[in-house]
């Protein structure tokens, strides 16, 4: 397996200060890295059982789109408010530095379906909690949630205590 910490470019003070910002750019813009990292996720998720990957706007689609595709699932949109062009529904929640709120089509997720999560990064929790709960709001069930890196100090998989979470990488800042 690759060290997937030489592909991360970590940018100090970013996006304001004490933020270490941790940028995944650098792994994507190399293919090998890339597809090894969701290779590898794929093994960390292969026993559940999954019937959709949900991934929450920007870089969740980058996660969460390809690992879909190589498990033969589909793919469903976590958007910012405003984006989707059919019904959907919405929640907000606190950003590690700022509000927003999350988005997702009414008939994305049908009642029952099984459901994973994927994002880039796991750090405070409040993007997948919102991502849990709007899936839950439309009857589905969330097995698991997958990252490419978590920030351990910031103990966001404390708000996810009921679902399973695979990482490839911890950092502690």
């Amino acid at each position: 397996m690759l060290d997937f910490k030489d592909k991360i470019r970590v940018i100090p003070d970013f996006p304001q200060a004490g933020i270490s910002f941790k940028d995944i750019t650098t792994l994507l813009m190399d293919g090998e890295s890339y597809r090894s990292a969701i290779d590898e996720l794929k093994k960390l998720v292969d026993h559940l059982e999954i019937d959709v990957i949900a991934g929450p706007e920007a870089r969740g689609f980058v996660v969460g789109a390809p690992l879909a595709y190589a498990l033969g699932v589909g793919f469903v949109p976590i958007r910012k408010s405003g984006k989707l062009p059919y019904e959907t529904i919405e929640a907000g929640y606190a950003l590690e530095y700022g509000k927003d709120t999350l988005a997702m089509h009414t008939d994305a997720i049908k009642p029952g379906q099984k459901v994973l999560i994927a994002d880039d990064l796991l750090a405070t929790g409040g993007t997948i909690a919102t991502s849990v709960n709007l899936v839950q709001q439309l009857g589905g069930e969330v097995v698991g949630a997958a990252f490419l890196i978590e920030l351990t100090a910031l103990d966001g998989r404390s708000k996810l205590s009921d679902i399973e979470v695979v990482t490839l990488l911890n950092y502690e800042d």
